[in-house]
């Protein structure tokens, strides 16, 4: 250090093409007949994993005639224990294809691995980087070459800054159609799987133009807490909500305590078609 430097500060941030100031009027992305950014607030739901064909559409089918706009659903996943369930993979991707065509929902899943890139894109309508991949820069650059969309959860101990800088690898090869998913961030907290950062959405929108969505499910690891959850988050100002939805979650192969049952699913729903309007949106 020059013994005449006090200290160093940045004049613009260490993101550029992400920033507010690049598109201060906000990114839209449509993906079917949804327009994420716009005007509605969009809802993803289905399971956490892919199980069986009869169970993918039979989801799809109740999430849908609820009100969701786009269907989730894993073909790989990634878990903590080498032992547990990791996803059927591409007959998962199948599954997820099957139920599009039988619905019309577009579907949003997740790729893990650069050599999976292009086979998930044949079959998926968004693609979704999790929280374990969030700063996967080789994953986050293929990505970035690919022609779908981009849904890139925050990493579980990411500062605001990093998870910016980690979209900003993916704009910078050229996918501008990235949003960012809040999902919650490791604290000392025990009694929720994760907590939930209700900060980030208005900072997010003040910090980028760049779609904001929010993830109780895995935020709160709750099924009790997931609907009062995700009106905080839509009161925040999130764009949409990626919600966990099983038709029985006592029976699930991946997550069923944070998994809402058609009938919690159903009056989350009724509850954010009170909630629109006092936030300028549409369900």
């Amino acid at each position: 250090a020059l013994p005449f430097v006090e200290k160093c500060l940045p004049v613009s941030a260490p993101y550029k093409l992400v920033g507010k100031n690049f598109r201060p009027e906000g990114t839209k992305i449509t993906v079917g007949n949804v327009v994420i950014g716009g005007e509605t607030m969009v809802v993803m739901a289905g399971p956490c994993t892919v199980e069986t064909p009869e169970m993918i559409i039979e989801t799809a089918h109740i999430v849908k005639a609820m009100g969701a706009h786009i269907l989730r659903g894993g073909a790989y996943k990634p878990s903590t224990s080498p032992y547990s369930f990791h996803g059927h993979g591409v007959p998962g991707l199948q599954m997820l294809a099957d139920a599009r065509t039988e619905t019309g929902l577009p579907v949003i899943t997740e790729v893990m691995d650069v050599r999976d890139v292009e086979t998930v894109c044949e079959y998926a309508d968004i693609l979704q980087i999790g929280t374990r991949n969030a700063q996967n820069y080789n994953l986050l650059r293929e990505v970035g070459m690919a022609k779908k969309p981009v849904m890139l959860k925050r990493g579980m101990s990411s500062k605001i800054e990093e998870w910016l800088q980690a979209a900003e690898y993916i704009v910078s090869q050229g996918n501008y159609e990235v949003m960012l998913c809040e999902r919650g961030v490791r604290t000392f907290e025990t009694y929720t799987r994760n907590t939930f950062d209700i900060n980030a959405i208005p900072a997010i929108k003040e910090l980028s133009h760049l779609p904001i969505i929010a993830d109780p499910s895995h935020g709160t690891g709750k099924a009790s807490l997931v609907p009062d959850v995700t009106l905080a988050a839509f009161a925040a100002g999130a764009d949409g909500a990626i919600i966990e939805v099983h038709p029985n979650p006592s029976k699930a192969l991946k997550d069923g305590a944070q998994s809402l049952t058609p009938e919690a699913f159903e009056l989350l729903m009724a509850r954010l078609r009170k909630l629109a309007p006092a936030v300028d949106r549409s369900l």
